[in-house]
């Protein structure tokens, strides 16, 4: 099914098969491409887009973080995406964005050129065998002995391709131990992220996640603290200590392919009544978000 997709390449639009670089380009070679992952919902029939805006300012932030330009204005790109979407006529999916320095480079410093900008459309059923992790189901997870990249040797916020061996390394160990996923601490101890996720806790019905400093500033982080507001919870940013995850009442992931999916088991303790009463009233608002039956949200979804 991935081969009869088409993929916006720089203000053109050409055949899966075609969307190529040389091994050589300095990105291959360094890790010096930059990305955003934004999900696809079918909403009244069509496609909507979940927080496009937010995905391409973050996008232009991560570029303005590692000192790099971009070939395309946001405009541009946030109509790249729409379009992509429609061309592909996928409606519940992915779109991937990357953006990347095509040039032959030996150097270590990337050519002084403004990124190449590609969009990708992916359905996970068709394309991908679907989703790992059903909401029902949750994830098993463990402590990585790998400390998440501190702020002070790159900068955490830029989602680039470079900074995502950090999480693969601690997603490995946890698949050698025979857990699903991770939980990565800073280099000061507290907790951080996933491999790919934000962490969130429940303690006394209070939902807690670590503060921004030391991790990626996840839109789906930020979306459910918002998301938290109107339901009347109280909810936190604060250093956490690793040994309250272990006594936490729920806990939870956050990313976008799986915006809430429970952690029903951390090490060797198994979370009684996953998943949680906390953690099942953001999973309901958010189905209602991302299927356009909740106006209070509607400005998050951009239809196709």
């Amino acid at each position: 099914m991935l081969e009869e997709r088409v993929v916006y390449l720089n203000g053109t639009f050409v055949p899966w098969n075609e969307a190529k670089t040389h091994m050589m380009c300095h990105s291959f070679g360094r890790g010096a491409a930059i990305f955003e992952v934004l999900s696809v919902h079918e909403v009244d029939g069509g496609a909507s887009l979940f927080r496009l805006d937010q995905h391409v300012a973050r996008l232009y932030r991560t570029a303005e973080l590692l000192g790099m330009r971009l070939s395309q204005e946001p405009g541009e790109i946030h109509e790249a995406c729409l379009e992509s979407v429609r061309r592909n006529g996928v409606t519940r999916g992915f779109v991937k964005v990357i953006c990347f320095h095509s040039g032959i480079a030996f150097e270590i410093l990337p050519p002084d050129v403004p990124l190449d900008v590609s969009v990708f459309v992916v359905d996970p059923a068709a394309d991908l065998g679907g989703l790992k992790f059903p909401f029902d189901r949750g994830a098993s997870a463990c402590f990585s002995r790998w400390r998440k990249l501190d702020p002070q040797c790159v900068p955490v916020e830029a989602k680039a391709a470079a900074n995502y061996l950090n999480g693969m390394m601690a997603r490995a160990e946890a698949r050698s131990r025979g857990y699903d996923n991770v939980i990565m601490l800073d280099t000061q101890g507290f907790v951080a992220e996933g491999g790919t996720e934000s962490v969130f806790m429940v303690e006394n019905g209070v939902l807690m996640t670590p503060c921004a400093g030391t991790v990626l500033l996840s839109i789906t982080r930020q979306s459910l603290l918002q998301m938290a507001e109107v339901l009347g919870l109280e909810a936190r940013e604060a250093r956490i200590q690793p040994d309250r995850l272990l006594k936490a009442d729920e806990l939870l992931f956050s990313g976008t392919p799986n915006k809430v999916l429970p952690v029903r088991r951390l090490e060797d303790r198994d979370i009684e009544g996953t998943p949680g009463p906390v953690t099942r009233k953001l999973f309901d608002l958010m189905n209602g978000i991302t299927s356009g039956r909740d106006h209070r949200f509607r400005e998050w979804l951009f239809p196709v």
